[in-house]
């Protein structure tokens, strides 16, 4: 697995197991609700509950779990109070590991984290120790067999792209957050289909693992995706094919 979005793409190529899907329900309706909680409950004025909608719907979602969530963050319905918390650490083999974190009870997600880190040969770090290796984007992948290149740099670049590069079997359109829905509005647009995209966390640079090492690192990364804490999960490890 190389390339920025390998963590994203793998799990959308496999498909969400059934038993994992009540957890990213979970995830995605405690995204919508906090989105909402900080910058109201009209997605056209919100960005961040635009893309939180947005990812929902993706997720197939249910409209009245959305339209519930989104009344919870607003004071409409009861509901919990979660606090966003960044968490910092390094992987098996020294690879930088970066959390996002949605906890009504930081005592249990810290606890919970730095036991997930413990099991994987890793450590949870101090803020501010990985983070700066990571950049704030919109990320778009699309499947090789569903786009002609030359095309899509057009399309994408035109419309306020970043860049685009070719990864494997995808391509990933890059963008800078404030232009991700311009970008995407427009590949959409072109009739271009496409398995993921987001506003995410890309490392500058890529440490390889191998081994015993990148067989942990995935571990840990399965059981962050794992604890209800946890929202999103991004590293810079770069794993073999065969792992």
């Amino acid at each position: 697995m190389s390339g920025h979005s390998k963590w994203s793409t793998i799990k959308h190529k496999k498909g969400i197991q059934d038993a994992k899907r009540g957890k990213v329900f979970t995830k995605l309706i405690k995204e919508i609700t906090v989105a909402a909680k900080i910058g109201g409950g009209d997605p056209t004025a919100n960005p961040r509950l635009r893309t939180a909608i947005l990812t929902a719907k993706g997720e197939n979602l249910p409209k009245d779990k959305v339209e519930r969530a989104i009344k919870k963050g607003t004071g409409g319905l009861e509901g919990v109070n979660y606090e966003d918390i960044v968490y910092e650490g390094y992987g098996p083999g020294g690879a930088a590991v970066l959390i996002e974190s949605l906890t009504d009870n930081k005592n249990r997600a810290v606890a919970d984290i730095r036991h997930i880190f413990s099991k994987c040969a890793g450590n949870l770090g101090e803020n501010g120790c990985v983070g700066w290796m990571f950049d704030k984007k919109g990320l778009i992948v699309i499947n090789k067999q569903d786009a002609d290149e030359e095309v899509l740099m057009e399309i994408a670049i035109d419309a306020g792209a970043e860049d685009v590069k070719e990864e494997d079997d995808v391509f990933e359109v890059i963008t800078e957050p404030v232009d991700f829905e311009t970008v995407k509005s427009a590949i959409e647009t072109a009739g271009v289909s496409y398995i993921l995209a987001e506003i995410t966390m890309l490392p500058q640079t890529m440490a390889d693992l191998k081994g015993k090492e990148a067989e942990q690192m995935v571990r840990l990364m399965d059981m962050l995706d794992d604890c209800e804490d946890v929202q999103k999960v991004y590293t810079n490890a770069d794993i073999p094919d065969d792992i």
